[in-house]
């Protein structure tokens, strides 16, 4: 189990600072782990995609949404920022795909 809920020190200690309990930091990793599988895995279904999909959108979102109540608006909120705009470009660039092998 050590190796899917594998965090540095320095992510455990951020999840408490943001007040969440440290078993929601293992969760999170698994869920990544498991999203990002079926993201990757040509074979999964385009609704389980968009599931993944929008499984992260919620993580980034919310996120940033904690670190700006826990924090303030600062720096640290641009990370999940970037990787929304990250998320976003990956699913434009699946559904270009996804109409691109359609027309074939």
């Amino acid at each position: 189990m050590p190796a899917l809920t594998s965090q540095t020190e320095m992510a455990k200690e951020g999840i408490r600072h943001l007040g969440y309990p440290e078993y929601f930091g293992n969760a999170l990793v698994v869920f990544k782990v498991v999203g990002t599988l079926l993201l990757i895995v040509p074979q999964v279904p385009k609704r389980i995609k968009e599931l993944a999909y929008g499984g992260f959108l919620f993580d980034f979102l919310f996120a940033a949404i904690s670190l700006i109540a826990v924090d303030g608006l600062n720096a640290m909120v641009a990370l999940p920022i970037v990787f929304i705009g990250i998320l976003a470009v990956s699913y434009t660039s699946y559904h270009k795909l996804q109409e691109t092998s359609t027309a074939a």
